[in-house]
């Protein structure tokens, strides 16, 4: 079973150069203009990962009563998922869903 600490921080997206401010209900795993991630961890939050690599955003499936990004690292090739949060870019969200 995977560990969860919550870690809520803003970032610079490496991969659109956006400011992303704090999530304010969870942890912030993702740029919500571009959907990227960044691979720094090994479980939730723990910043624990040397790969550092970015997550591209390959696909979405319904995961309860929400959905997930799936994710691909572009260094390690490691494939992940993370939840979308409630400010994440609708039409990015469609057009990934497009891919599956």
């Amino acid at each position: 079973m995977k560990r969860f600490n919550e870690l809520d921080e803003g970032f610079i997206c490496e991969n659109c150069g956006k400011e992303v401010k704090p999530l304010g209900y969870t942890s912030r795993d993702h740029c919500p203009y571009c959907l990227y991630s960044k691979h720094v961890d090994i479980n939730p939050g723990d910043r624990e990962n040397s790969c550092k690599g970015l997550l591209k955003p390959i696909g979405i499936e319904k995961y309860k009563d929400t959905y997930k990004i799936l994710y691909q690292c572009e260094k390690c090739h490691q494939e992940h998922k993370n939840i979308i949060a409630k400010d994440d870019d609708e039409e990015q969200i469609i057009n990934i869903s497009r891919i599956n």
